[in-house]
């Protein structure tokens, strides 16, 4: 671990070079295939970011201790973004510029669309790994990404809340980031499409900490269901101030809100809270099963946030594929020979979240598991999409 000093600020820029010898820098790249991660190890999102990385450190060294990529060595170089756009510019151009890889991983909208022309400019991959902005697919010839975006799974859920739950009016609580204004707008068209209301859109600062002005202003509304878009740190605290204005309508939301920190936080102001996961569960595949037995062996507990932890755990596997395949046909290895050979397989087979096939648009379609707390307990409520 390298820890970088920039001013005031620290910035955090592990260098998990998954090796033999944990060697850092260039000194493997002729015996090596490199890639980037950017992902938040510090800050407000590092409850989610630390298990992704974690996740994605165990894939490659599973892949290693297999053989590597035809004999040779997967190394990962993993920098902090903590989640900010400017950070994720630096580290994207510290990958790109200093370390020359071909391709990397990242996440959170803000993050990936402020960091997309680095990618496009120096023709190199951008892979986003769990960042939802339908935007995103939008981003530019380098930028795919491998995580079904908001017009999946906010659809889903908005569509279930009418047309399956009967609930005829919605009020929409978002935060005011690239998270939260896309996502708010989709799930408002969809409601409203399929015969529901919207009788309230409120919106709240990424920093705020107290929520009462447009949680009164829903509370005032009376709808049937409030759908809440947040990021991990924000959602428990915002529901808990629901619960204490007495709204007691469900409430849906997205990824963020499917971990077992959301009902430590709250206890019984979790009963009720409706969620989508983007990948199978432990009771849907037996890899699955072991993965979680994993996090329980090894970290006492399960993971946050489990199925970005599955897709970043898969990332890795995914990248290996490209590189062996352009390994055995003897193509030299740069940005644009790797999003060739990516978009020359197109479907990949992966672990944790099955058959992955990126389309023509840019990302991909998964079927969206909705969740739901009951007794204290994330439970399957329906399947959208299988």
């Amino acid at each position: 671990m390298v820890v970088f000093g920039r001013g005031a600020r620290r910035l955090l820029a592990t260098v998990a070079c998954i090796s033999a010898f944990a060697l850092c820098g260039s000194a493997l790249a002729q015996d090596a295939f490199r890639f980037g991660l950017a992902m938040p190890l510090t800050g407000s999102q590092a409850l989610y970011g630390q298990d992704q990385v974690k996740a994605a450190e165990w894939a490659v060294a599973e892949i290693n201790k297999a053989g590597g990529v035809n004999g040779k060595k997967l190394e990962m170089l993993v920098l902090d973004t903590q989640a900010d756009p400017q950070l994720g510019i630096q580290m994207a151009n510290r990958l790109v510029s200093v370390e020359k890889v071909p391709a990397f991983v990242t996440a959170w909208s803000a993050v990936v669309k402020a960091v997309a022309p680095v990618a496009n400019d120096n023709k190199v991959v951008e892979l986003s790994v769990g960042a939802n902005s339908p935007d995103i697919a939008k981003l530019g010839d380098y930028v795919y990404t491998t995580f079904p975006l908001a017009d999946i799974d906010i659809a889903a859920v908005a569509k279930y809340a009418a047309a399956s739950m009967g609930k005829k009016k919605a009020a929409i609580v978002y935060i005011n980031n690239e998270t939260g204004i896309v996502a708010a707008d989709v799930y408002k068209k969809v409601f409203t499409a399929n015969g529901g209301q919207v009788v309230a859109t409120e919106t709240y600062d990424p920093k705020a900490t107290d929520f009462t002005g447009p949680l009164l202003k829903v509370r005032a509304a009376n709808p049937d269901i409030i759908h809440l878009q947040g990021l991990v740190s924000d959602t428990p605290q915002v529901i808990a101030q629901m619960r204490q204005l007495g709204l007691t309508q469900p409430i849906s939301s997205y990824s963020a809100a499917f971990n077992p920190k959301l009902i430590e936080q709250l206890g019984a102001a979790a009963e009720g809270v409706i969620a989508t996961s983007l990948a199978p569960g432990a009771d849907d595949s037996d890899k699955v099963k072991a993965y979680v037995a994993r996090w329980q062996k090894e970290v006492n507990r399960e993971p946050n946030g489990l199925p970005y932890t599955q897709y970043l755990y898969d990332a890795p596997y995914m990248v290996a594929a490209i590189f062996k395949s352009l390994d055995d046909k003897k193509i030299p290895v740069n940005g644009e020979s790797f999003r060739k050979e990516m978009l020359a397989i197109r479907s990949f087979d992966l672990p944790l979240t099955g058959k992955t096939a990126l389309g023509e648009d840019h990302t991909v379609v998964k079927p969206v598991y909705l969740m739901e707390v009951k007794g204290g307990k994330w439970t399957r409520k329906a399947v959208v999409g299988e």
